[in-house]
């Protein structure tokens, strides 16, 4: 890195399904105080993308900066170079705490390079009543939330605070207490990472949290409300999906105040001032912008677009209006650390945008998902065959996607439509117009990516009955239903 201030170690933050208006650093209408104060004082990248619209595609650009399924046709970080592995090959202590995401695990090969890794994915018990909670979380929120009253005057007459999220599923206190105690022990230099899944479906933050963002407005009765009607399908108004709303910010905020302790527990340890802190969604969030909630087998704005901020010590704030994707986090990672990057990895160091303010690439970003024949009721694909495949390229003003199996794509423009909502190859398109010359020049990326992927497709296709799969543990796979992954 060519920038005057040593770094010794660096903060990696990642918040499942956060969207980047999710915060006040990119919506002033948004409280997180912490994580604002972070953008206040470190780089905001206005224009950060996902390679994908879940967790098991969009993470291997985050921890290895690879494409999902381009290196064995699978979800997965076990035949590539990770972050940690580099670092740690290097002399750098590692410790990774992800809070109970099945999809990042050493089942998946996420633990590589780490010296201390614990994805607090719990086994799930042998009776009936604790696997049918396992596989139905919204149940036990709603357990937790008709006796939250009786909780809550239990916990005032104790002396204790309403902090504690009603479903402890998210694992935010284990995942808070482990990266203290690893900071606690740790030698410099170190890298460590920390994965919130407060902002995932089911949002059930804790009441302290739901007042603030709601002025005193949303009680438990209607977080109560809103989940049993998402939760059996029912239809949702403009009043449940205003509370749904709601509740996602008050989960932001959970995290923000949680984000905020693990900086304290860094300056407590004296390592605050020569510490960076890298902090992203690994994709966004729908809020039926297109028809759905979550985050289904899409590839619009609500979902690729993420929150990306680097703080490092003695750099002045900055915001970056050139796009960048989340392969570029590894790169700028190890280059904060001196250390030099695998050639494999697709993206670019960020490091002198952050300490001298130059400009990224602003390379189209390429995202990825695959689509089963239901969108809303499918496994998340394990691998290209599970669905068809669809692509999407970004620049500053275009969104392309195509459905590669389907032989369909769209196109927006962003300055006119900022929530994709008019196709615009719907219509008659101009041979020599603007919209044109678009497609002309992304179909060629499409084409180039696509090839990327399907190297390894047929192997995938033959491994699949005795693969890794067929011996998953129950207790991971059950989590992965609880999130809504099966």
């Amino acid at each position: 890195m060519d920038a005057d201030t040593a770094v010794s170690n660096v903060v990696l933050v990642t918040v499942d399904s956060l969207r980047a208006d999710a915060l006040g650093a990119y919506d002033a209408a948004r409280h997180t105080p912490v994580i604002d104060g972070l953008a206040d004082r470190g780089t905001v990248f206005e224009r950060a993308f996902a390679t994908g619209n879940w967790t098991p595609f969009s993470f291997p650009s985050i921890l290895a900066s690879r494409p999902v399924f381009a290196d064995a046709g699978e979800i997965g970080v076990e035949s590539v170079p990770t972050l940690a592995g580099v670092l740690s090959g290097a002399g750098v202590s590692t410790g990774g705490f992800n809070a109970a995401n099945g999809f990042l695990t050493s089942h998946w090969g996420y633990d590589d390079g780490f010296d201390e890794f614990e994805p607090f994915v719990a086994s799930v018990g042998g009776s009936i009543y604790s696997r049918y909670l396992a596989t139905h979380p919204t149940v036990e929120a709603w357990i937790q939330l008709a006796t939250s009253p009786f909780r809550r005057v239990r916990s005032r007459l104790a002396g204790d605070v309403d902090d504690r999220p009603f479903l402890d599923t998210s694992r935010m206190f284990d995942v808070e207490h482990a990266a203290a105690a690893f900071l606690e022990t740790v030698e410099e230099p170190f890298f460590l990472w920390v994965h919130y899944m407060d902002t995932h479906t089911p949002y059930v933050p804790a009441p302290r949290y739901i007042r603030e963002v709601s002025g005193n407005r949303v009680g438990t009765h209607r977080m109560l409300h809103a989940h049993t009607r998402t939760g059996l399908g029912w239809e949702v108004g403009e009043r449940t999906l205003s509370d749904l709303r709601t509740l996602y910010q008050a989960a932001a905020r959970q995290v923000d105040a949680s984000v905020g302790r693990l900086l304290d527990s860094l300056s407590a340890n004296g390592f605050d001032d020569e510490t960076a802190i890298v902090l992203a969604g690994d994709h966004g969030e729908e809020f039926q912008e297109h028809g759905h909630l979550a985050h289904y087998p899409k590839l619009y704005d609500e979902l690729i677009r993420v929150p990306l901020i680097v703080d490092v010590p003695e750099t002045p704030g900055r915001r970056i209006d050139g796009q960048v994707g989340l392969d570029d986090v590894p790169p700028t990672v190890t280059d904060l650390l001196g250390v030099d990057a695998p050639d494999r990895w697709t993206g670019t160091s960020l490091a002198s945008t952050v300490s001298a303010g130059d400009a990224p690439p602003d390379d189209p970003v390429i995202s990825v998902t695959v689509r089963g024949e239901d969108v809303t009721a499918q496994p998340i694909p394990r691998s290209l065959s599970d669905g068809d495949l669809l692509v999407s390229v970004r620049d500053r003003d275009w969104i392309y996607i195509r459905n590669v199996d389907a032989e369909t794509e769209e196109l927006y423009h962003r300055p006119d439509d900022l929530d994709q909502q008019t196709d615009l190859t719907a219509g008659d398109l101009d041979a020599d117009g603007p919209a044109r010359a678009v497609i002309d020049r992304f179909r060629p990326l499409v084409d180039a990516h696509v090839d990327v992927l399907r190297r390894h497709d047929g192997a995938a296709d033959g491994a699949a009955a005795d693969g890794p799969d067929a011996e998953m543990d129950a207790g991971l796979d059950a989590r992965l239903e609880a999130l809504g992954y099966k």
